[in-house]
């Protein structure tokens, strides 16, 4: 095992050989297995015996987050939207951003953590962060729904109610100063649907995060 799986194996949770560990590879697979070696830098597991389950879910769920200016808030949305159920997570930076550079390593450590805690085998994939209209660029090869969440004027739909279910949903979030107009007419070009998140201004992690709930509610409700 990696050495920071080990530490954490061996001196959190203080597993000693002989143990039995739910071993997860981030990619599907899913093990029963057991300590031979419990060491603190290179713990050793054997007996992998695969664990069959069924798919976490028939949908794909996708947000492009312009990073706020707390990273403490993106790291909470990272976290649990993570353990609700997300496949991807995009960052963007856009007109009003505040924030123009983070640190994926440390996001990429929470998503692993949720992904244990939540035991979901698929690790959410954490992509490069990337420019609004570098984004724009990529839009054409995404499938499924796309939406932009704002708060300016005009006709939008209720997120809840345009998402379909077992689908592949992809829903911008824009920073504490939202998209820019220009903005919006380039993803409403780029085939991106306008929608609101209902009449109360949340903040960028809680919309994120809603969005996240919308799509688990509707997939959910329809099995």
């Amino acid at each position: 095992m990696p050495e920071e799986e080990s530490h954490h194996a061996v001196k959190v949770l203080r597993l000693q050989a002989g143990d039995s560990v739910i071993v997860m590879d981030g990619q599907g697979g899913m093990f029963h297995a057991t300590i031979a070696v419990a060491h603190p830098k290179h713990c050793v597991v054997n007996s992998l015996e695969r664990i069959e389950q069924k798919p976490v879910r028939d949908y794909y769920m996708h947000v492009a987050i312009a990073p706020t200016k707390n990273m403490d808030r993106l790291e909470w949305f990272v976290e649990k939207a993570c353990e609700i159920g997300i496949d991807e997570i995009s960052p963007i930076f856009c007109t009003f951003s505040e924030r123009k550079i983070i640190k994926t390593d440390r996001i990429e450590k929470i998503l692993v953590s949720a992904m244990k805690q939540s035991m979901q085998p698929v690790l959410t994939k954490l992509n490069e962060p990337c420019s609004f209209s570098d984004f724009m660029k990529r839009s054409d090869a995404i499938p499924g729904q796309k939406f932009i969440a704002h708060c300016h004027e005009a006709e939008k739909v209720m997120l809840a109610k345009a998402i379909e279910p077992h689908k592949h949903i992809t829903v911008m979030i824009g920073p504490e100063g939202d998209f820019s107009q220009e903005e919006v007419e380039k993803a409403i070009a780029k085939g991106y649907t306008q929608v609101t998140l209902g009449d109360m201004r949340l903040r960028v992690e809680t919309a994120a995060l809603y969005s996240c709930s919308c799509a688990a509610v509707v997939n959910q409700l329809l099995l």
